[in-house]
């Protein structure tokens, strides 16, 4: 009689925990994830984004237009110039799946996020992965970033991968277009200025410097949150400028004084590309927005100096990309630009989503610079500065500037 109790309690302990008998002083073993209730609408488990980044004194760099937001063109790229993983045009209702960028080894992973301006640069520590929910991390799957690791495929040194020609409306990933002329100057000018010249001029977008330890003019009178609110508020478009350190090969005498340091400019280039977006920030220009790094001609031939230089560029664009901003680069179309079109070329990564490149005393055009291969950075991602150092006059008031055909991303105002 016991012992068919005993049994009797045994089978019942058995169905009790799903036909399983647990050992003794067990607790029975917990549903699996096939048994576990399902997930609804809104989990988590979407891919992870992809983090996706000009002048001094006189010269920089600006966009300008009609005053009016260029309207998406949900037209589809051609196929010879299709980037694998970009997103799909033809719907304007869908927000794009980000593509995930190969580390060194091949595998897929998602580049670093740098939060706040407090992304780690220890040597040899991989940045933290974006959260699938994190809305900074600004994927430009035509421009995948560059990460730490020097062994990087791209890298100075290291062959390439197949090169991207950097295509795709940046609007797809969240961008703002200008189209139209713009000014730049050193001295960002007066609301009142800014009044006066608005219609007056034929400009509909100023070139702004935001920050950098190469800005020419550092102590900014008028540049301030209230300044940018004012002068959006008119109608203008703004192209934020950071004239960060400089090649260690800069031509001019001036900008000598802050050059990178070779030791570790892939770090350095992060750091600066981090305090680029809290400058940005700091005025009111929300993600999405466009900063320009300013690299002043060098001697991009002097190899060593020319692999210093792009590891540079390639942190600062990391970092930008990281925080949700649009990484543009502005130099010389002899120097900086045709450095980069010829790492471009050689399949490096970390390229910047626009350039803003400076050739003078020629006919204004975003797409017959001689350096860039006609369809590298297209559509919606160049600047051409063509003139420089002109005072000009509108309304009563004179600035000199510098003049610039835009067809590439600005600031989004808060």
């Amino acid at each position: 009689m016991i012992r068919r109790a005993v049994l009797l309690s045994a089978a019942l302990a058995t169905m009790a925990t799903g036909g399983v008998m647990p050992a003794s002083g067990a607790e029975p073993t917990p549903p699996g994830p096939t048994t576990a209730r399902p997930s609804g609408p809104g989990q988590p488990g979407e891919p992870s984004e992809a983090s996706s980044g000009a002048s001094t004194g006189a010269t920089g760099a600006t966009g300008a237009s009609t005053g009016k937001e260029t309207a998406p063109q949900h037209s589809t790229t051609p196929s010879e110039q299709a980037t694998p993983g970009a997103p799909d045009s033809s719907s304007s209702s869908t927000t794009p799946t980000p593509p995930t960028t190969p580390d060194s080894s091949g595998s897929p992973s998602t580049p670093p996020d740098a939060p706040s301006g407090a992304a780690s640069d220890a040597p040899g520590t991989p940045p933290s992965p974006s959260s699938p929910s994190d809305p900074r991390a600004l994927p430009d799957p035509a421009a995948p970033d560059a990460p730490l690791d020097p062994r990087a495929p791209g890298a100075p040194g290291v062959p390439g991968g197949p090169p991207s020609l950097v295509t795709g409306d940046p609007r797809d990933f969240g961008a703002q277009i200008f189209r139209g002329n713009a000014f730049d100057t050193c001295q960002a000018p007066s609301v009142s200025t800014m009044r006066a010249w608005k219609g007056a001029s034929p400009f509909g977008a100023v070139g702004v410097y935001i920050g950098g330890r190469g800005r020419a003019c550092p102590k900014q009178k008028h540049l301030s949150p209230a300044w940018v609110a004012a002068v959006h508020k008119q109608g203008w478009k703004l192209l934020p400028v950071y004239v960060g350190s400089q090649s260690p090969c800069v031509i001019a005498k001036n900008k000598r004084k802050v050059r990178m340091s070779g030791k570790d400019p892939y770090g350095q280039g992060r750091r600066e590309g981090q305090d680029a977006v809290r400058q940005a920030r700091k005025l009111g220009m929300a993600q999405r927005s466009a900063v320009y790094l300013d690299m002043e001609a060098y001697r991009y031939k002097h190899k060593k100096c020319a692999d210093t230089t792009l590891r540079f560029v390639q942190g600062w664009n990391s970092a930008v990309r990281a925080q949700g901003y649009v990484a543009g680069f502005y130099s010389s179309a002899n120097s900086g630009i045709a450095h980069l079109e010829k790492a471009r070329a050689a399949g490096a990564r970390g390229l910047p989503t626009a350039v803003w490149f400076a050739r003078w005393r020629v006919r204004p055009s975003v797409n017959g610079e001689r350096n860039l291969n006609p369809k590298a950075w297209q559509p919606h991602r160049r600047i051409h500065q063509h003139t420089g150092n002109k005072k000009r006059t509108y309304g009563g008031r004179t600035v000199s500037v510098d003049h610039n055909l835009v067809d590439a991303p600005v600031a989004i105002i808060k």
